[in-house]
């Protein structure tokens, strides 16, 4: 395996900024940022051979900072939404920045997306390392966040997330990549074939903050058991659909448990024949179909995104999870470690 650094560019306040490399013998490759620890590219065969970067992002390093979609990023400390910016841990109040509607997401608008990481070659991985200080963003703790990535011979790439703190506090981890299997700026993911291992989602009020237990799929056009285009019903008149102008929500993967490897979703282009596999550790995937992407940065080579262009598939514990006691737990104690995974295993038929 073969992993390049370099220089990517600094910030105003003079960080560098780091984009690392790692290349299989087959010559597929991923880029990756220390911005974020964010996936820049991932370039892998189409069913005849052709290389394309799968994921859409952006040639310039500052365009990462502060971007609308999040794009290919590991937002924290706490990923996707918290009612109202509160939640209560062991009898104490916490307020969180409010960035989405009346809610907090991502760790608000200074969460770790948007700061530059620690990074370096760990063998054939590269890892990147952020430091989350008590009180940032107003969560309690200090917190050791890291990102280990590793890419295979077989077009696996392997996230391993560990987190550790000094005091209690919440954590959620993902990473935000938008894929499009025909090749970033080649337009709508719509046509994308999705199949999802969860026959529940969690219903959510019109800001996208879960309402209660999960529902089934079944007969809704949530339903991707068998698998579907994204846009087969992705204009059905439906409460989870007309809230977030498309899919932005969290499903349920059947068969969850603590520790274990799970598939979550398959997606698949029969136009390119590339196919994308996700598995996880996490007990919830959320599906979002780039509803909002129109206006952000311009993308690699002058590419423009526009809405549906590309999908993100984040594996990660259900939102709200701080203010919803039967989700699973999202708590972190002094002494514990915080450990999840996500595979994308690339291939074609």
């Amino acid at each position: 395996m073969n992993i390049e650094k370099q220089l990517w560019g600094k910030t105003p306040d003079g960080k560098e900024i780091f984009l690392y490399t790692i290349k299989n013998e087959s010559g597929a490759y991923v880029k990756l940022s220390s911005v974020g620890a964010g996936i820049v590219s991932v370039v892998v065969p189409d069913k005849d051979g052709n290389l394309a970067d799968v994921v859409i992002g952006y040639d310039d390093p500052m365009s990462y900072f502060a971007d609308g979609p999040c794009s290919g990023k590991c937002p924290g400390r706490y990923a996707n939404r918290i009612a109202k910016g509160h939640f209560v841990l062991d009898g104490n109040e916490y307020s969180l920045p409010i960035n989405n509607a009346c809610n907090h997401l991502h760790g608000g608008p200074e969460g770790f997306q948007n700061q530059v990481w620690d990074s370096r070659i760990e063998g054939d991985a590269v890892e990147f390392l952020y430091f989350s200080e008590d009180g940032e963003a107003g969560y309690p703790g200090n917190l050791k966040a890291v990102a280990h990535y590793e890419w295979s011979e077989e077009n696996e790439l392997t996230l391993t997330f560990t987190a550790e703190a000094d005091a209690p506090t919440v954590v959620n981890l993902t990473n935000h990549a938008y894929f499009n299997l025909n090749g970033e700026g080649s337009g709508t993911v719509l046509n994308h074939v999705l199949k999802l291992n969860a026959s529940e989602y969690l219903p959510t009020d019109d800001t996208l903050i879960p309402v209660g237990a999960s529902e089934p799929v079944a007969g809704t056009p949530m339903d991707f058991v068998s698998g579907k285009t994204l846009g087969a019903e992705i204009k059905a008149d439906f409460p989870a659909l007309n809230y977030g102008k498309g899919y932005d929500n969290c499903f349920v993967i059947d068969g969850y448990t603590p520790g274990q490897i799970q598939t979550a979703a398959e997606l698949y282009s029969p136009e390119s024949g590339r196919v994308l596999e996700v598995l996880t550790t996490q007990p919830g995937v959320q599906i979002y179909t780039g509803n909002w992407l129109e206006g952000c940065p311009a993308g690699k080579s002058g590419h423009i995104y526009h809405d549906y262009d590309a999908v993100a598939i984040e594996c990660q514990h259900y939102p709200d999870s701080p203010n919803k006691p039967e989700y699973p737990t999202t708590v972190l104690r002094p002494g514990e470690v915080f450990e999840q995974a996500i595979i994308f295993s690339f291939s074609v038929r």
